[in-house]
């Protein structure tokens, strides 16, 4: 593993305060390895074997039911998932692929269980990322529940918007029905979504967004920091 690969995922607050011993003990049992786009890394009834961290690129969680799919999650760097499947020794509840090229780190999911039993400070981090977890699920459930889907994405391009330099523009880094899943909508659906928007200043072109009148269109999204905001 690169010395920078490393140390990106040292600064992780999951391993910042690991023993270094029992962080390097733990990083030798993994495996880094890239991945091209579109290949599954796991799936959903799978036990859980890895914990799987993001070090390049970008992963879509994702689940399905009765012939129907949606995008729970967006992995980006330096992220990692899916930790609570790992630490109860269960199978995953999502599928996990990559949308992108990507370099993964797969950590053995009975080193990450024996380090949790080695290390306090693993262990309070883990604590701290499952209840930011929890913190961002319910963030989600609300947005879901209580705005209808011109709303969600409003707000979801006024974030992007701001993450990507506040420019008065916004370039959709997905496949739009991939951001019409995560914002739970059919693609049908994000597209008169969309025409919506065109009424508070809204104009696309292709994978880029543009405004027009930021006033008009935060004057509808109404962004709530109890949903919108991170801890």
């Amino acid at each position: 593993m690169r010395i920078e690969d490393a140390a990106a995922i040292r600064e992780l607050p999951l391993f910042r305060n690991v023993e270094q011993g029992v962080f390097a003990r733990l990083i030798d049992a993994g495996f880094l390895q890239r991945f091209p786009p579109g290949v599954v890394l796991i799936q959903e009834s799978d036990r859980a074997d890895f914990l799987h961290v993001v070090v390049e690129g970008t992963a879509e969680l994702f689940a399905g039911t009765g012939g129907r799919e949606t995008t729970i999650e967006l992995v980006r760097p330096v992220g990692l998932f899916i930790l609570a499947a790992v630490l109860r020794d269960q199978v995953y509840l999502q599928s996990a692929r990559t949308l992108e090229r990507s370099l993964i780190l797969m950590l053995p999911a009975e080193s990450v269980r024996a380090t949790l039993e080695a290390d306090p400070a693993f262990m309070r981090a883990v604590v701290m990322e499952l209840a930011g977890d929890y913190r961002r699920t319910i963030r989600d459930l609300k947005n879901l529940k209580l705005r209808n889907g011109a709303e969600r994405l409003a707000n979801w391009l006024i974030r992007a918007e701001l993450e990507q330099g506040a420019t008065g523009a916004v370039e959709i880094p997905v496949e739009k029905r991939t951001l019409a899943a995560r914002l739970g909508m059919t693609p049908e659906n994000l597209s008169r979504a969309f025409a919506t928007l065109t009424e508070y200043g809204v104009r696309t072109k292709g994978a880029r967004v543009e405004f027009t009148d930021r006033l008009a269109l935060l004057a509808y999204a109404k962004p709530d920091p109890l949903v919108d905001l991170p801890d």
